[in-house]
């Protein structure tokens, strides 16, 4: 009897051990990963984005407008307790990432899904370059955060990445003006397919009174690349009211009509954030003919293997024609002699000048994702050479208004100055994609 009951007091602390390790394991952790940051790293920082050009090494272009690393070895310093460069975060003392606060870290706010899910504007959502985290991925982030943002802790279990859709907010409606205070257009929501860039326009028409803006706030989609408004030059032969017209067929080869429609706009307003607004001075406004046509412009990239939708909204702001003072007119320098070898930096100028007595109000720039810093000068006079626009963030580019305008007599002007870093393996020019550059002074004067 003693032997046998010596059996069972064993077969029991087996069946007891055995139970114990299924109850380890059955809560979804992985006792073969060594932490939740591990997993963090190696499956979403470095593959979405510790990523040439994004947060690889003090070597990005980008760099100087973040500081953030989140290469293999220095992530976990980087983001656990730091202070925000983020000029919203960090405005509200919001570090990158707050052990057990996932709400009052910058890094949630930066890939959350959750559409309104916070009420000031922390910038473009994360990562950028087309790139999207599944839906798992950002839970998988959040209560890692939650619970204490370990280095060394496997505490979050590994069937939360199980969740493998897309991760893109809704884009909420824009509240229109009041009746008297101005108007609302927008683009209905479409599709990005999956690898794919899509930049589309379609026309639509101002009110039918002649009508004086100095105000516009737009509303977008994540992975926006840029939301911009245009007038015509030539109103005859326009495309029709509504109609969606690409810049890039099917296979990605331009579509040639709607290039052709390009060189007869004329710029209005818009930036590359996604959620932006753009004011004029007191007194300064632009005029609108009754029923003006304008073309929408909405340019999205997706770089994963999923549909992505977009959608975008712009409210006009109108003042009284007895308010205005001064009668706007728009400043749209490009160069298009852009040329940056694999590996270069380099510092490319070009200048224009006015020719007649001009008052520039408001200057902003646009690059893509190489555009390392961005000067503008005063080009000629007594005042030649001076800096008077500075912008490190091609991602979110300095909206800059002046109080007191620029003069600027006839044979004055403008330089741009534009550094550019392009680090990866081939040669990058002037064009219409993210993958290639730009330099543009977009601006407002009188």
């Amino acid at each position: 009897m003693q032997k046998i009951h010596g059996v069972i007091t064993v077969l029991l602390s087996i069946t007891l051990i055995i139970a114990a390790c299924k109850k380890d394991t059955t809560d979804g952790t992985d006792p073969t990963v060594n932490s939740s940051f591990d997993v963090i790293q190696s499956q979403i920082l470095t593959k979405s984005c510790a990523l040439a050009g994004c947060h690889a090494s003090s070597s990005d272009a980008t760099f100087a407008q973040h500081g953030l690393v989140l290469s293999p070895g220095v992530a976990y310093d980087n983001l656990v307790g730091k202070p925000s460069r983020n000029a919203t975060a960090a405005g509200m003392n919001m570090p990158r990432v707050k052990p057990f606060d996932a709400d009052n870290s910058l890094l949630f706010h930066k890939i959350t899904c959750q559409s309104g899910h916070h009420s000031v504007n922390f910038g473009n959502r994360m990562p950028m370059g087309g790139g999207v985290l599944t839906k798992g991925q950002v839970e998988f982030i959040r209560q890692w955060i939650a619970t204490g943002a370990e280095k060394s802790n496997a505490k979050v279990p590994m069937t939360v990445l199980d969740d493998k859709s897309a991760c893109q907010p809704e884009v909420l409606p824009l509240a229109p003006p009041a009746a008297n205070e101005g108007f609302q257009l927008r683009i209905e929501p479409f599709d990005i397919p999956k690898q794919f860039e899509r930049e589309i326009f379609v026309r639509q028409n101002s009110p039918n009174n002649k009508i004086y803006v100095n105000r516009l706030v737009m509303r977008g989609g994540s992975n926006s690349h840029h939301f911009l408004v245009y007038t015509f030059r030539n109103n005859t032969g326009l495309p029709s009211v509504g109609q969606v017209r690409d810049i890039r067929n099917t296979d990605g080869s331009i579509n040639l009509l709607t290039l052709a429609q390009m060189q007869n706009h004329v710029f209005f307003g818009g930036t590359q954030e996604a959620d932006k607004e753009v004011i004029l001075p007191a007194g300064v406004a632009l005029m609108l003919p009754a029923n003006t046509p304008l073309d929408l412009n909405a340019h999205y990239f997706n770089k994963t293997d999923m549909t992505l939708r977009g959608a975008n909204y712009v409210n006009f702001y109108t003042i009284p024609a007895s308010a205005v003072q001064n009668e706007a007119r728009t400043i749209d320098f490009g160069n298009q002699d852009i040329s940056v070898a694999a590996g270069e930096r380099k510092t490319i100028t070009k200048s224009w000048t006015f020719n007649t007595l001009t008052r520039v109000v408001l200057l902003t720039s646009h690059t893509h994702k190489m555009g390392e810093k961005f000067i503008i000068r005063i080009s000629g006079g007594p005042r030649n050479g001076e800096v008077i626009y500075e912008n490190t963030d091609w991602e979110h580019p300095l909206i800059k208004t002046f109080s007191t305008p620029i003069l600027l007599q006839a044979g004055q002007g403008l330089t741009s100055e534009i550094t550019y870093f392009n680090n990866t393996s081939k040669a990058v020019g002037f064009g219409l994609t993210s993958e290639d550059e730009m330099g543009i002074i977009f601006g407002y004067c009188y």
